[in-house]
């Protein structure tokens, strides 16, 4: 079954140097994009880090901090890797709670204004996790009938990703073709911030979802102790959850002063 798209759509993998998305970079990434009439396009890249590549990750991925030292930095890419996805949604397999999440901090960190308000994404991972609890390799085995080669390489893992979707939609009859529909199905949670550190509640209003202010409205929290607002900009809280919390921040003083 091919997918019904109204905008194109970006399968991406990342490959990177751990899993702390506020600290950790990118050393791969690869897209696949689909446009609505069909046509496809597919770029991947290596990416130096600017910082050393753990040994745990590259037993992991096969990328040693020799193969990127000649690469360009993601800066460099970046206005590469946005002209590429600044039109579509996006998908991935576990993409809404890691790989858009870092990718938004790259771009960020390039000062490359990136957010989510006018797309969907898709986790194809989470719609795996609901029908069967598998890992990649399985999902592709069990949905592809085939064995997953180069697992970890991000364009394999990215092919793989997109074909896994694919037939999901042939196997289950109740997913409807429509990445609107998709991106509802796949999201695990009402967050507001890629990290989670911000969600909706029951009311769709924000409300901080750790620490001493868990459950708490964040206009609350920040008319009530100013200050939070300042120490979350200064500690080590990514980037996206930074400039949301700004948002929400401004978005008071402007009803305020309207």
């Amino acid at each position: 079954m091919e997918l019904k798209l109204n905008r194109p759509i970006c399968f991406f993998d990342l490959e990177t140097t751990g899993i702390d998305v506020a600290k950790d970079r990118i050393v791969e990434i690869s897209i696949f994009k689909v446009y609505p009439n069909g046509n496809k396009e597919s770029k991947t890249w290596l990416v130096n880090p600017t910082i050393p590549i753990p040994a745990t990750a590259t037993a992991v991925h096969g990328i040693s901090n020799e193969k990127v030292a000649n690469e360009p930095t993601f800066k460099e890419l970046a206005g590469q890797v946005h002209a590429m996805i600044k039109d579509a949604d996006l998908a991935g397999f576990n993409s809404d709670r890691f790989d858009i999440p870092l990718l938004a901090e790259e771009l960020l960190r390039a000062e490359v204004d990136f957010d989510m308000k006018n797309r969907v994404s898709v986790d194809v991972q989470t719609i795996f996790h609901k029908k069967e609890e598998r890992t990649l390799s399985a999902a592709y085995k069990f949905y592809c009938n085939g064995n997953l080669d180069n697992a970890h390489s991000a364009e394999a893992d990215t092919m793989a990703t997109y074909e896994i979707l694919k037939a999901q939609l042939d196997r289950y009859n109740d997913l409807e073709n429509d990445m609107k529909s998709l991106s509802e199905f796949t999201t695990r949670k009402k967050s507001v911030d890629f990290a989670g550190f911000i969600a909706l509640n029951a009311e769709g209003q924000e409300i901080f979802t750790f620490g001493k202010h868990k459950g708490a409205l964040v206009d609350e929290v920040l008319d009530k102790e100013p200050g939070y607002f300042g120490w979350i900009q200064n500690a080590e809280f990514p980037l996206y959850t930074k400039k949301v919390l700004t948002g929400i921040k401004l978005r008071k003083l402007n009803n305020k002063f309207s």
